[in-house]
């Protein structure tokens, strides 16, 4: 009977070796443990949300999660046109982790030369004098300044009165239903002649400021029929509240034209108005002797509707090319990573935003433009309820 001889085996650890693997692995620890603190440290408004998530998808095309679908079920990448790639996993990668397209180097400039974000946009349709060196500039001031409380001219606080006491008289119609909702994303933005300043960065005002423009607006509007709601809460608040940043005002907002659609079936129309930061020399129109604040629409492309939202802007644009020739400088699209790219228009196949005037101002000026807005708007409206009800 043979015996079963059984070999012995030796393990040789060598001590070096050992000691790096240790060292590395307290290291990875202890990067891991640095990492989460980091995440878990940012004050309100700067930690990692839901819309920084969606920035970074919006540099991913349609066509790609196609083609992801298309790894499990051929079917999916038959929908795709001719000469689709598949994407790129190390640019998208590359894109990610610092937030520069390869294949866009503006995205790179963007962040080095001071301005540069401003070209982004495109025009779509160009108002008299519109180009790519006038385009909307959006002011973003320290918080501080925006809040610090400064004076009013006794002339505007008088124009505040008087606006007030007309909207007492006015009331709107469309069967009782508000159909339109107006908001201030950035509802301190004010005009210089109304203010006792003269500095642009400080053309900031709690009351004397772009809500009385969306006031004048509806006003002018439920003159002719159509129910509006106005949004009245103070945004910029909510966010020196909250701790949030200017760049954060289109989430404040988001979360108010939401509650609104939810209490609110009827709402068909969501305006967003602002004003530009360009100088009065560019904003401004005589028109039969009558000196009007020039209107730009604004349309966000990163979403999916946008097209429908630039329709709306388009038609009313050529309206008041009709009525008031040189009142809209026209419509221009942003989108990209340089910019908000959706300023809620997502929400809305009817949304848009409107500058109107820029710092130099006066309210006069842009009530003239909100009455002239209300009269190709409203023409608009029942014109679309007339089709609607043959």
């Amino acid at each position: 009977m043979k015996k079963k001889q059984f070999r012995s085996f030796t393990v040789s650890i060598n001590r070096t070796s050992l000691k790096k693997l240790i060292v590395m692995t307290i290291i990875a620890i202890m990067a891991l443990f640095i990492f989460t603190g980091m995440l878990t440290s940012f004050e309100p408004g700067y930690g990692l949300a839901s819309n920084q998530v969606h920035e970074w998808a919006t540099g991913i095309k349609g066509e790609d999660f196609v083609h992801v679908l298309g790894m499990e079920n051929k079917y999916f990448t038959e929908a795709l046109p001719d000469g689709s790639k598949p994407p790129s996993l190390s640019n998208i990668a590359f894109q990610v982790a610092t937030s520069i397209n390869p294949d866009d180097p503006r995205s790179l400039l963007g962040r080095e030369l001071p301005g540069f974000a401003l070209f982004d946009g495109q025009i779509l349709v160009a108002g008299e004098g519109t180009d790519y060196t006038n385009l909307p500039v959006e002011s973003a001031p320290p918080m501080d300044v925006i809040m610090a409380e400064r004076e009013a001219t006794k002339e505007s606080l008088a124009k505040l009165e008087q606006l007030e006491k007309e909207g007492e008289q006015v009331h709107g119609s469309t069967d009782g239903k508000q159909v339109v909702h107006i908001i201030h994303s950035h509802n301190y933005e004010s005009f210089l002649p109304e203010l006792e300043t003269n500095n642009p960065d400080e053309a900031h005002h709690s009351k004397i400021n772009i809500t009385l423009v969306g006031e004048k607006l509806s006003q002018e509007l439920e003159k002719r029929g159509i129910g509006v709601e106005v949004e009245k809460r103070d945004i910029q608040g909510k966010l020196r509240d909250r701790g949030w940043q200017y760049n954060k005002s289109y989430d404040a907002s988001r979360e108010l034209v939401e509650e609104a659609m939810g209490k609110n079936g009827d709402l068909e129309f969501f305006f967003d108005l602002h004003r530009d930061s360009l100088p009065r020399d560019r904003t401004t129109v005589t028109i039969n002797g009558e000196e009007f604040s020039r209107i730009v629409f604004v349309i966000g492309g990163n979403h999916d509707n946008y097209e429908q939202n630039f329709k709306l802007a388009e038609d009313l644009h050529n309206s008041l090319e009709e009525k008031y020739p040189g009142l809209s400088r026209g419509v221009i699209l942003k989108q990209g990573r340089l910019t908000n790219g959706r300023f809620n228009q997502d929400l809305s196949d009817r949304a848009i935003l409107m500058e109107f005037g820029g710092v130099g101002n006066t309210l006069e000026e842009n009530y003239r433009s909100a009455e002239a807005v209300a009269e190709v708007f409203s023409e608009y409206y029942w014109n679309a309820q007339s089709v609607d009800g043959q």
